[in-house]
């Protein structure tokens, strides 16, 4: 949707990372795998598949930049707000995200809700839950905020470092799912270097101490630096676990692999 780097992509990746979170989270306290009315795997997918078939027929993703109202005919009026008609088509998408979003966040939510007063348990505790999240996302706008080398350069590299994050969190919550374990996960190591890169670019702007990653090289080391982190140790546990990521690792069959090999 031509969204680039810059803010309005950062919000895309809340808005998937949150869904990602908040329905694993809805999963580990409710024992139900429940997804919203507009759901990512289903909705969202198709949403993609139009959004890349209507870019590839309109020929670029400049299309998405046209004014929606006035790309569908609609005539101007005195009714319209002149910056509602000339809303191009990425910020109604980002509109009809948001609201998804916010549903899908409620809905999640209620069900938590309604499963704790049902089972005579406090509701507080599993809202505590949602706490690592938002802390790891009050780090990323302030973070992109204090070096916007990184958000109008180099976002994608982020978008990994974030993904993988979220990825960490969300593995926490299934293992502790499956395992039955009552204690839910609170800490993320991965949000540990973001949160050391924020308090190190805020002291050069509250003048107090220097930056020691700066504003240019050196911090764009440490993000994919972070990057690799992450990876290290994702693959890390897999290799000590005997487990593949994101995909099933069956037993070893000698015979079974010398039919592929056949």
């Amino acid at each position: 949707m031509n969204l680039g780097q810059s803010w309005n992509t950062v919000l895309t990746l809340f808005g998937a990372t949150l869904t990602f979170y908040i329905q694993t989270w809805d999963e580990y306290y409710t024992q139900t795998l429940t997804l919203g009315i507009i759901s990512g795997p289903v909705e969202g997918i198709l949403t993609l598949c139009i959004v890349y078939a209507i870019t590839a027929v309109k020929g670029g993703g400049s299309f998405w930049q046209q004014s929606l109202l006035q790309t569908l005919g609609v005539s101007k009026h005195s009714v319209i707000p002149d910056m509602v008609y000339d809303m191009p088509w990425s910020e109604w998408y980002m509109v009809y995200g948001g609201l998804v979003l916010v549903f899908n966040t409620l809905s999640s939510i209620y069900n938590v809700l309604q499963v704790r007063r049902k089972e005579g348990k406090p509701i507080e505790p599993p809202l505590y839950g949602l706490i690592p999240y938002f802390v790891t996302w009050a780090f990323v706008p302030t973070y992109l905020y204090l070096n916007p080398v990184i958000l109008n350069h180099h976002l994608i590299p982020f978008t990994f470092y974030i993904g993988l994050i979220n990825a960490y969190s969300v593995g926490q919550i299934i293992i502790k799912h499956l395992t039955k374990d009552s204690k839910f996960p609170m800490y993320n190591i991965l949000t540990l270097p973001l949160a050391l890169a924020v308090l190190d670019s805020m002291g050069p702007r509250v003048g107090l101490w220097p930056s020691a990653l700066g504003g240019g090289t050196y911090q764009i080391a440490f993000l994919f630096s972070c990057v690799g982190l992450g990876y290290d140790i994702i693959t890390t546990i897999c290799d000590y676990l005997d487990i593949w990521c994101l995909t099933i690792k069956h037993p070893y069959n000698e015979k079974d692999e010398q039919k592929k090999l056949k």
